[in-house]
């Protein structure tokens, strides 16, 4: 029943992970930092990349839920066992946003033209994708009852 719930939960807090910042950029030390969240992120590269915008949007919100409500199914016995691989696989490339983030932060540090901080929502959605790998991890086909 914990797994359940801890699934149940995600589908709640990856929305708000979206919207969370994720960091915070500013071309000069002197002036406010902007926020930047997945949202607003996704709002920018749609004006100016559509395809890396959907190539972002099925990494950052499809597959993170698709992959989070098919195992909520399977954990409440409404799906099959067997798509268990492909909401495992599901997770892992929900995962590649999150390297994403990273690179461009180090990149934009390194580079050494603005300050670029994290912010709490990186974590959070760091968070909500690791567990979403962990809770797939714990569900077995024998222990969706747990």
């Amino acid at each position: 029943m914990l797994l359940r719930l801890a699934t149940l939960s995600l589908l709640i807090l990856y929305p708000i992970a979206w919207f969370a910042p994720l960091l915070r950029a500013g071309l000069l030390p002197l002036f406010g930092l902007s926020e930047i969240s997945v949202i607003t992120g996704l709002q920018a590269l749609w004006g100016s990349d559509v395809f890396l915008a959907l190539l972002v949007t099925f990494f950052a919100l499809v597959a993170p839920m698709l992959k989070t409500a098919g195992l909520a199914l399977v954990q409440w016995g409404l799906m099959s066992d067997r798509l268990k691989p492909a909401l495992d696989l599901m997770g892992k490339l929900a995962m590649a946003d999150i390297f994403l983030i990273a690179l461009y932060i180090t990149i934009a540090k390194g580079i050494g033209v603005g300050r670029v901080e994290t912010a709490w929502g990186l974590y959070l959605f760091s968070i909500c994708i690791v567990a979403s790998l962990a809770l797939g991890y714990l569900t077995r086909p024998n222990r969706a009852e747990d």
